[in-house]
């Protein structure tokens, strides 16, 4: 599998693209703000994609939805219910609208994905926002807000709670095997490291 990351404004979210070698559609995860650097970057892999997914649905992981909308139009955008319902959306934090946004599919919890030849788990990881998720795809973890190399994502938002954060991240933790973490903002990290060294996890995995 081919990975690639795009570091996108306004706040420097991290978007992976993901494509298998022999195949020209992949899948985009988490967008960020800036749609014509994520077109950009397709064309200069050669990749069509096949489906978006959100680890959540804060503002500066989806912005560019609409920019990719209009150049895939149908394009399924792949999401959990939990940041998708009132009060929580539409919002200046969760900009998006269920009413305008009709290719979304629902993500459930330990669901198993099959897109553009790529198999991905999905994980319900809520702390950072009721409808955070983790995707689990090969040896790989793309952990949204929810894990960071060295700490862990904010929990004072609107739909956070700190409580549900500790019970997800030792959820991560308990993951059976080593992973490469992929979060959503700053540099990748692996699992045994945070397990290590991350205080956030280490407290979560001592309740």
């Amino acid at each position: 599998m081919e990975l690639h990351c795009l570091s996108l404004p306004p706040l420097g979210a991290n978007c992976y693209l993901l494509k298998l070698r022999d195949r020209l559609d992949g899948l985009v995860i988490d967008p960020g703000g800036a749609p014509e650097a994520v077109v950009h970057a397709c064309g200069e892999l050669n990749m069509t994609p096949a489906a978006i997914l959100l680890t959540h649905s804060h503002f500066d992981h989806v912005g560019a939805l609409n920019g990719l909308l209009e150049v895939w139009p149908g394009l399924p955008v792949y999401a959990h219910s939990g940041d998708l319902s009132r009060p929580f959306a539409p919002s200046e934090l969760f900009p998006l609208d269920l009413a305008t946004l009709s290719s979304w599919q629902e993500l459930h919890d330990n669901e198993t994905l099959s897109l553009a030849g790529i198999q991905l788990q999905v994980l319900h990881t809520h702390g950072h926002s009721k409808g955070s998720v983790v995707f689990l795809c090969e040896d790989c973890l793309f952990t949204g807000d929810t894990l960071f190399c060295g700490s862990m994502g904010r929990t004072d938002f609107p739909g956070g709670d700190v409580t549900e954060m500790l019970d997800s991240l030792r959820r991560l933790g308990e993951l059976t095997g080593d992973f490469t973490v992929y979060p959503g903002h700053d540099r990748p990290t692996t699992l045994e490291a945070e397990r290590r060294s991350n205080p956030y996890l280490r407290e979560a995995m001592a309740r």
